[in-house]
């Protein structure tokens, strides 16, 4: 029983020291400020488009911050966290470190937490900056779109994060995990509406809204944009047929099931990595 408690303390104590290893290795790291300040600066962009235009709900305009903010959160998320691992592994930090008692999960975990911290820091310097400018003009943010926004950018972090962290296991250097994180990128955000096309215009009219469903829940990127959009009352330019399928996002019940579907991507990807990096540590 004791040695239960001394190794889950262990593990919980690696866990903590990673985590703010890697807290103080991120705001060293140039790229962190890099995307700092190109957030900083898209956020201020979207502030002057919602005072020339508004911004109430779904439009036009929001439709447009949507896109943005999925171009750009993605991709900073997967290059912050593969690179946080794919380097270490290339200058011989993780060979280091595996020779001290400390599980792949909680370096796994470890790394997780302390990329997300600096990750939602740079959220909310874009939106605390973009949003107390907005506060002192004439025409600020809704509530309830600032909200969602930053909602949004937080799920898109917490959900590419996970999936850079396996990105970066697998990756042997920083060349390759930079090839990957923007391969996976491309697949995910630009290359998805045209796989999606193809691939239910094969298929017969019974088969397409199953397959529909189990699509958007393979994608982090898509299953969060639907989520904002029928959220901000938008659901209405999906179609009939998709809008009463994806309606279910409105209730109460909705909300819960996409955090269930988010948690569950997350562990599994989690889970993935931890695994791969322990085999591989395993076999070494």
């Amino acid at each position: 029983m004791n040695n239960t408690s001394g190794e889950d303390f262990l593990s919980l104590r690696a866990i903590q020291t990673i985590a703010g290893r890697e807290i103080k290795l991120g705001f060293r790291n140039p790229w962190s400020y890099s995307f700092m300040g190109l957030f900083i600066l898209f956020s201020l962009a979207l502030l002057l488009i919602q005072q020339q235009q508004g911004l109430q709900d779904y439009s036009g305009t929001t439709s447009a911050m949507i896109n943005l903010i999925l171009y750009l959160l993605p991709l900073m998320t997967l290059l912050l966290g593969s690179f946080s691992i794919a380097a270490e592994k290339e200058e011989g930090g993780w060979q280091l470190l595996s020779t001290y008692p400390i599980r792949a999960a909680g370096y796994v975990l470890g790394k997780y937490i302390g990329t997300l911290y600096v990750l939602l820091i740079i959220v909310a310097a874009g939106f605390g900056i973009s949003g107390l400018i907005s506060a002192f003009t004439s025409q600020s943010y809704t509530w309830k779109t600032y909200s969602l926004f930053i909602v949004f950018s937080c799920c898109l972090v917490l959900f590419f994060l996970a999936l850079s962290l396996l990105i970066g296991v697998l990756c042997r250097n920083r060349w390759q995990a930079l090839t990957v994180s923007v391969s996976v990128w491309f697949f995910l955000v630009l290359g998805w509406p045209t796989l999606l096309i193809a691939l239910l215009g094969v298929l017969a009219y019974p088969l397409i809204k199953p397959m529909l469903m189990i699509m958007v829940f393979l994608n982090p990127a898509e299953l969060s944009r639907l989520f904002l959009v029928i959220k901000l009352g938008g659901g209405s330019v999906l179609g009939p047929e998709y809008y009463r399928w994806v309606n279910w996002m409105h209730q109460p019940e909705g909300t819960l099931t996409f955090l269930a579907a988010g948690l569950l991507w997350i562990v599994l990807l989690l889970t993935a990595a931890s695994w791969i990096l322990q085999r591989r540590r395993t076999h070494a």
